[in-house]
């Protein structure tokens, strides 16, 4: 029989040893995946000062799970298959708990085979084409419908539009984006003669023609609007070419779904002002929440004049919740957190409360901004908090698709065949 001596050695003993291993999980490693450089640098390099922001601010209230969390920064350099060899670096050199990152859904397509294979996980924090739900991604950004239809809804229901140009950048968020409004807007009556789509390449600067083309449907006397899903540095030439042709808000408005405050900070915005964003955040927002979070952000940033913008907030939102679910979990471990994140709430910057659903999408307010001459936007109308629909109802082979991560434990179930669809491309 042991004495007690040789007991309360060996439970000290024990206890070091679960000291040691716990202490050996320090700090939590927080994976930061965005361009800093390329033509995307514009919109990403901001939301890697936002997660440098959270990941300080987290620190300061004593870390997670007594381990302080360390940023690890990679530059993909909107380079879309250098996304998915950075990814893989996080995860297996620097051996991160958890990713936040990528704009652009090319990259995010990129990332996700590496991100499934080595079961990491994926905070992604802006408006994407939807079609897509992975077990190891929580998709903070809007769906399409939190963006694109409800902005639709407002040309039709509010302006008058009876025309549409669709111009995007040539990529998969605006192609199937655009596939879902020809659909969405065919069911509202508008004809396919009154939908003129267009796509350009990454950084596109030539667009004389294309405004061109867009002036030339408002011909009959029927009203245009643009719907733009142009992404990236393009977005400076585009707006310059509106202004140079003399088209205003009032002649052809334009909502984009990729331009915010960020992008508007570098432009002359006195010949925007009456054009459209759609978006769940804008910086004018007046609540106590997002007022001390943009002055945390112009201490940590250390210039008053840095702008906030929605995917801020997303990561914002997605963070947090991310820490709560940690801290529920008592660890890191993806699929304990992944379990704990499913219907995680966390205050939103615009009033009410985020949601996260099993199908990792959001529940957040769909707001439609109007540029205003400083670059900020007067929020002209707001939803309550709309679900993130993961699967489209407006493409037949989306319309039958649910995601339910809970209780199906399946992203793509079949509602008519009753079965867990394993492989779907549209790309």
């Amino acid at each position: 029989m042991k004495s007690l001596k040789t007991f309360l050695a060996g439970t000290v003993a024990v206890a070091a040893m679960s000291g040691a291993a716990s202490a050996a999980d320090c700090p939590i490693k927080v994976g930061v995946l965005h361009s800093l450089s390329g033509t995307m640098a514009i919109s990403e390099t901001t939301l890697k000062d936002t997660m440098l922001m959270l990941v300080d601010q987290q620190n300061k209230k004593g870390g997670v799970l007594g381990c302080e969390l360390e940023a690890v920064v990679v530059d993909p350099a909107s380079d879309w298959p250098l996304f998915a060899e950075k990814a893989r670096e996080l995860l297996t050199v620097h051996e991160v708990d958890v990713i936040f990152g990528n704009w652009t859904s090319v990259s995010r397509k990129s990332v996700l085979p590496v991100i499934e294979e080595l079961n990491g996980l994926l905070f992604y924090p802006v408006q994407y084409e939807g079609e897509e739900s992975s077990k190891n991604v929580f998709y903070t950004g809007a769906a399409p419908n939190q963006q694109a239809i409800p902005a639709v809804d407002y040309y039709l229901d509010e302006l008058g539009v009876e025309k549409f140009a669709l111009l995007g950048t040539d990529y998969v968020y605006p192609r199937t984006t655009n596939n879902i409004l020809e659909s969405y807007l065919k069911s509202k009556g508008i004809a396919a003669e009154d939908i003129f789509v267009n796509y350009t390449p990454f950084g596109h600067s030539d667009w004389s023609k294309i405004v061109s083309d867009v002036v030339a449907l408002a011909a009959d006397g029927k009203k245009v609007g643009v719907v733009s899903t142009i992404n990236g540095d393009a977005n400076i030439g585009f707006y310059k070419e509106l202004a140079a042709q003399g088209i205003s808000a009032e002649d052809i408005p334009v909502v984009a779904f990729s331009v915010g405050e960020e992008e508007l900070s570098g432009l002359d915005t006195a010949n925007l002002v009456g054009h459209l964003a759609a978006w769940n955040y804008f910086m004018s927002a007046d609540t106590p929440a997002n007022a001390e979070f943009i002055e945390a952000w112009h201490s940590f940033i250390g210039d008053d004049a840095r702008v906030t913008n929605d995917p801020m907030e997303a990561h914002y939102i997605g963070f947090n919740m991310w820490v709560n679910a940690v801290t529920a979990a008592e660890t890191t471990d993806v699929d304990a957190v992944r379990e704990a994140m499913w219907g995680q709430e966390f205050p939103n910057l615009t009033g009410g409360t985020a949601v996260m659903g099993t199908n990792h999408h959001l529940a957040k307010p769909v707001l439609i901004g109007e540029i205003l001459a400083d670059g900020q936007f007067d929020i002209i109308s707001e939803t309550d908090p709309v679900p993130g629909d993961a699967w489209t109802d407006f493409l037949p082979e989306s319309a039958v698709l649910t995601s339910d991560w809970k209780d199906l434990a399946c992203g793509m179930y079949n509602t008519e065949t009753e079965s867990c669809v394993q492989i779907k491309s549209n790309y």
